[in-house]
């Protein structure tokens, strides 16, 4: 199950000016995760198959509210923003297209697609 204090708790632990340059939906943020990339990578996996590479090959943003046993486990787009830019920082997910290009999806949203 994804907690979504500890996500948030890692992220704040992460925030840093001289970390990774992530592009988010709502800013772009400094991301040092050094010595997290397995929570992350854990929590990540606790989500759909839609999301994995391996499974559907990346989903809307919109629907990772949901863990892969159908349980929403955060209401907080934040939240779920928070989870990506940490995967998106330690290598283990991407937007799977630009933001240039994420007005063409449904409700504008990118797609995210995990390692």
């Amino acid at each position: 199950m994804i907690n979504p204090n500890r996500v948030t708790e890692i992220f704040k632990q992460s925030l840093s000016e001289s970390g990774t340059i992530v592009e988010g939906i709502t800013a772009n943020f400094g991301l040092d995760v050094v010595g997290k990339e397995d929570e992350i990578g854990d929590m990540l996996d606790e989500l759909p198959a839609e999301f994995q590479a391996s499974g559907g090959g990346g989903w809307t943003f919109l629907n990772a509210c949901n863990d892969k046993d159908g349980n929403q486990w955060t209401g907080m787009h934040a939240v779920m923003e928070q989870l990506f830019c940490l995967g998106i920082a330690a290598g283990k997910a991407r937007w799977t297209i630009p933001r240039d290009m994420w007005a063409t999806l449904p409700g504008g949203m990118p797609y995210v697609s995990i390692n």
